[in-house]
Order: C-alpha cells, then structure tokens, then sequence
C-alpha cells in the first residue's frame, strides 16, 4: 500500500501548529478536493488533531469526485469523525450538518489533466467554488479558495518577486488559459460574497508545492523528474531550461495554509510559498543530484501535445504580506525537501 507522506513530515506539521489547534476543537468542517495531493494532507493532518490535541474532536466532511483517481485514498483512515462523500462540487449538495469552515481544494492542477479536461477545470473552479461558496453563506461559515500562482500568468520582470496586489499578465485564450482564468475568477466569486453577503473569505495562492503524495503521473516538474529518474531515463527538460520557479515543500505549504485558516483577515488573499532560492530548471538538476547522490542525464526538447507550453519564465513569490498578518516563514530548504521528496519517490514510484 503507498503512503501518501511521511509520518515525520506529518508530525513537524502539527508541532509547529500547537499553539493555534485548540481553534479546531468541536469545529465542522467541509474539505473539497480530499482525496488530492494536498487535501490527503488535510486528511491526515484533521486526524491527527483529533488523536490527542482537542479537547472537542473536530468533524471533517470529505468531497471529491475521483476524476483523475479511481481510488479513494482516504479509505484507510479509521475515524468516526471523518465523513467521505463522493459528490462532484458543480453539484448542489445538502448538508445537515452545522459547518464552521468550507476549504475548496478542489481542482485540476496538473497542465497535463486540465489540457484532458479543460471544461471539467473550468466547471470545478467557478460553479464549483460557487456552490461552495453558497454552502458557506448559509452555514454563516469561513470559506477558504485555493487559487493559484498561475493567476499572475507570466509575469513583469519588474513585479517580481510577485505581491498579492500584482494584477497579472494572462492570455484568456492560451494552452493554460482554461486554469487560469478559472481560478480568476474563483477569487471574483469570493470577492462578492465576502462584499456583498459577508461570507468571511480568504484566498491563498499557493506557488510551486511540491512534496510526497504527488502522484507519479501527475507531470509536473518534479514528479515527473523522479519518475524518470526511477526508471533510469534521461530526465525531459521542455524548451530551453531557462524558466525559473522557486518551490515550497509541503510541510511548509501546509503550515501556512492553516496560519491562512486560522489567522487570516477577513477578505484578504495570500501567497503561500518559499521565495527562495530562484532557480532554473536546469539548475534543479544540480539540485537533485546534490540531495540524491545520482548521476542525473537530461534531453532538452518540444513541448509535447499533451503538456500546455505557454509557461511563465519566471515565477516567485513575495510572502512580506504572510509574514506580517500570518507569521508565516518557511523553514526547510530546498535541497532537505527535494532529499525528503526522493527518498519518498524511490520506494514508491515505479519508473515506468
């Protein structure tokens, strides 16, 4: 059976959460998107609060559709306070439950599964955050949105590292498009109910999360790296190696993500990542060869027809405004996070 994450990871997530948990206790909360990459963080993250650190246990509604997953990851989780429900968001759902807190994390992330289901990654990110959105407003609930740094599109080079308040630079047309300017507006859904029906929003824009659980067809950079890597393949670098990304591993994600929950203003939108360092994605390489000890071959070539070009070259964020409200500050570097990641890869992936 694959484990989604390491048990260590999970640990350093709540330690450093301890002084704000008890908010959770006796707390409902409705999670979209659970059986994801970060909602399965979520998941384990709720159960393991409840374990022992609430006096109250929270109850955690579960939503997802299983597009691009057949199974249901969560199955093997025991507890009588988590409910899955299979229901795709575009849908009404009735709760009769009392909901405290609605976390949207549902969507289609990869390039590779929203060039498949362009329609689907529309539908999720506007009449699906709008059903949840009016879910929260009849709980009198906080509802958070995860959006996504492709909202800035490629950016200026004079807006970099990019701000919250930065507007953005996105074709409506283009191979991304459909991700992007759902996302656009997914936040424009938030700003009216927070201005127009007082549904207590929060918006968080996450950059370049990376971390064990990702799945290995997922086709983002670094789980598709580790798969060739496992397998013993020359590692696919599309175009010339020149964009740059900086990547947050998921133990920081995490954090901040709940600093968003727990200590967000209300209205406000927050980028969610670690600025640092800038790097290309040929000298993410070097970087692996460092954290893995591997001889690491790579081919420069074409975008394929079935990953979108169109990429911004550059993408890193300003978090002043997460450090300042939050408290947020990441913590593990790059190379301890791309270690973590790989370790996890090799016992887990196939690489075929």
């Amino acid at each position: 059976m694959i484990q989604y994450f390491l048990p260590s990871d999970i640990e350093e997530i709540v330690e450093r959460l301890k002084p704000f948990i008890s908010q959770f206790s006796g707390k409902t909360i409705v999670l979209s998107g659970g059986n994801g990459f970060l909602g399965r963080y979520f998941v384990e993250i709720f159960c393991k609060i409840n374990d022992s650190l609430v006096s109250d246990p929270l109850k955690l509604i579960v939503i997802d559709n299983l597009i691009t997953s057949e199974q249901n990851k969560i199955d093997g989780i025991q507890s009588q306070k988590i409910d899955f429900i299979k229901h795709d968001v575009i849908e009404e759902i009735d709760l009769q439950d009392k909901v405290d807190i609605v976390i949207h994390a549902a969507g289609i992330a990869s390039p590779y599964y929203y060039s498949i289901y362009p329609l689907e990654t529309l539908d999720v990110a506007i009449t699906g955050t709008r059903r949840m959105l009016s879910l929260a407003k009849t709980a009198k609930a906080k509802m958070i949105f995860f959006s996504s740094s492709e909202i800035y599109g490629d950016p200026d080079p004079e807006k970099i590292p990019i701000s919250e308040d930065y507007r953005g630079n996105v074709s409506p047309q283009g191979p991304r498009a459909c991700y992007d300017e759902s996302k656009r507006l997914g936040e424009t859904l938030c700003h009216i109910y927070n201005t127009n029906f007082d549904v207590e929003t929060n918006i968080i824009r996450p950059f370049n999360i990376f971390g064990p659980g990702m799945v290995e067809t997922d086709y983002r950079v670094l789980p598709n790296f580790a798969s060739k890597i496992k397998g013993g393949h020359p590692v696919p670098i599309y175009g010339n190696g020149s964009q740059t990304r900086t990547f947050c591993y998921a133990t920081d994600a995490m954090v901040g993500f709940f600093l968003v929950i727990l200590k967000g203003l209300p209205g406000e939108t927050y980028n969610i990542g670690n600025p640092m360092p800038e790097i290309s994605v040929l000298n993410l390489i070097d970087y692996i060869r460092e954290a893995t000890g591997k001889h690491i071959d790579f081919k420069l070539m074409n975008y394929p027809e079935s990953y979108p070009g169109d990429e911004p070259m550059r993408r890193m964020p300003s978090i002043l405004k997460a450090i300042d409200q939050l408290g947020y500050s990441p913590e593990v570097e790059l190379k301890q996070g791309l270690t973590r990641f790989f370790s996890w890869t090799e016992k887990f992936y196939s690489g075929t």
